[in-house]
């Protein structure tokens, strides 16, 4: 636990250089709640992690409800972290080339915000917003998150230049390059679980994960004892939430988890 929150502090770390040294000086924005807060803070006196944590915070209160404890509790860390960083660091132009300043700010912050998303489940702002849609729709995270950013690009141009939102779009699509090859969130996985507590689990998977579920019945081959097999098909968003339910009824369930190929159909229940 320690281990994943010092990789969640410097992921953020990673995120808010990125901001500071490559995209803010140029007025370059950068994707979701974040690049929000570079775009006030572009045209206020707020310091922009400042604006930061107050733009994150009614959306991580929304999380707590919608997402479970555990997700909340990591955003948290990513927020004020994020938002310290922020505000700490000095906005340095560390080079006169804005193109550079684009492609380095956009791959070191998918790089951060990447590391945020394998460790924490989600970076906060939009994410959570996305997660909670995706939920309960068939739409995917990334399509979601894509069609978001493109009215941060539209605000830029109409503030600033359609030059800056051209760099803008740029440095949001390295971004999330990079997400994809540190974590990628689009890739469906296959949860097998074996228990004896499936009634138990099934009841708390149905609150909280908003999938299908089937069941089946079997035995263990040694033991002979009646087991239930739980078989889901989830993000990876989901399957630290999953295990975490799994292992509150039974210690000994036997999870599987492999790569889902392909999904032909709704695997979100109503």
């Amino acid at each position: 636990m320690f281990m994943k929150n010092v990789i969640i502090v410097i992921g953020s770390l990673i995120v808010a250089f990125a901001f500071n040294f490559f995209l803010v000086p140029y007025g370059i924005l950068s994707s979701g709640i974040s690049g929000i807060a570079i775009l006030v803070g572009l045209i206020t006196p707020f310091n922009t992690g400042l604006l930061n944590l107050l733009f994150n915070l009614p959306l991580v209160v929304l999380g707590y409800f919608k997402l479970g404890k555990t997700i909340t509790i990591n955003t948290m860390i990513c927020v004020v972290s994020l938002s310290i960083f922020l505000y700490i660091l000095p906005v340095v132009q560390i080079t006169d080339n804005i193109l550079l300043s684009t492609v380095f700010g956009g791959g070191l912050g998918g790089l951060g915000v990447g590391l945020i998303l394998k460790y924490a489940g989600t970076s906060g702002g939009l994410d959570i917003i996305a997660i909670m849609i995706s939920r309960i729709s068939n739409v995917s995270i990334g399509l979601l998150l894509t069609a978001m950013n493109g009215v941060i690009v539209l605000i830029s141009g109409a503030f600033f230049s359609w030059d800056i939102a051209l760099y803008t779009l740029l440095s949001i699509y390295l971004t999330g390059k990079m997400i994809d090859t540190v974590f990628t969130n689009h890739v469906k996985l296959t949860m097998q679980i074996v228990t004896t507590k499936g009634d138990l689990i099934r009841n708390d998977l149905l609150e909280s994960i908003y999938r299908g579920i089937t069941i089946t019945e079997g035995y263990g081959g040694y033991t002979q004892e009646k087991k239930q097999i739980i078989m889901m098909v989830v993000t990876r968003y989901e399957t630290l939430q999953i295990k975490k339910i799994v292992r509150k009824h039974d210690e000994h369930a036997f999870i599987n988890i492999f790569e889902t190929v392909e999904v032909d159909g709704n695997f979100a229940h109503n």
